[in-house]
């Protein structure tokens, strides 16, 4: 058995809240997005998990979300490495559109191709096959050396970058990825094999 790597999406945004695309754009957290992710540090400590590093994208949202969890946990001075690799997909022509003004502009059926299909990038963006094609290199030159050599590992991520993360690591298709919903401040906790494959797979829910 090797190491342990956990899996968080940032808390609640301010343009999650407001139905906005949010891909590259930059907004903070909301009041509740900031309770998210102190429970998420309280349930990560209520395991008695003990990180060896973390890793996190350069966007604000993320980087607070993993600043709370860290307090929480009590590892405040915790090595963190932050890279645009883990950022979320980027929506091109959709950023910052409310996603009902989008389906009136380009029409329902085309904006669920876009947010739900696997390899069809919306205008100037990334399709999740595309958001894969950055992470999971990343993951597996940066990231996964530090598991397989026994260490407890934090990623503090998006919704689409991290879905390409679990895609990779449970084997699972572009169809059945684009169904799976990653809640925000929700630990998934995996407990890798020496191979890199699962052993097993915990959700952290409230």
């Amino acid at each position: 058995m090797s190491g342990t790597l956990v899996l968080v999406r940032h808390g609640q945004s301010e343009w999650n809240l407001k139905n906005l695309f949010t891909g590259w754009r930059d907004p903070a957290l909301t009041e509740l997005g900031h309770e998210e992710a102190k429970d998420a540090g309280q349930r990560l400590k209520a395991m008695g998990l003990h990180f060896d590093i973390a890793f996190t994208s350069v966007l604000s949202r993320a980087e607070a979300t993993l600043d709370h969890i860290l307090e929480e946990i009590g590892q405040t001075g915790l090595e963190t490495v932050r890279d645009q690799a883990l950022n979320e997909r980027d929506y091109g022509d959709l950023s910052g559109l409310n996603k009902d003004d989008a389906r009136v502009k380009w029409g329902e059926e085309q904006v669920h191709v876009w947010r739900r299909s696997y390899d069809v990038p919306p205008p100037g963006g990334e399709s999740l096959r595309d958001t894969g094609a950055r992470v999971w290199p990343y993951y597996m030159h940066d990231v996964q050396p530090h598991v397989l050599r026994g260490e407890n590992v934090l990623i503090v991520a998006h919704g689409n970058s991290l879905r390409s993360l679990v895609m990779a690591l449970e084997g699972l298709t572009g169809e059945e990825i684009v169904e799976q919903e990653i809640a925000t401040g929700v630990p998934i906790v995996y407990k890798l094999n020496a191979d890199s494959t699962v052993a097993s797979k915990e959700v952290l829910e409230g």
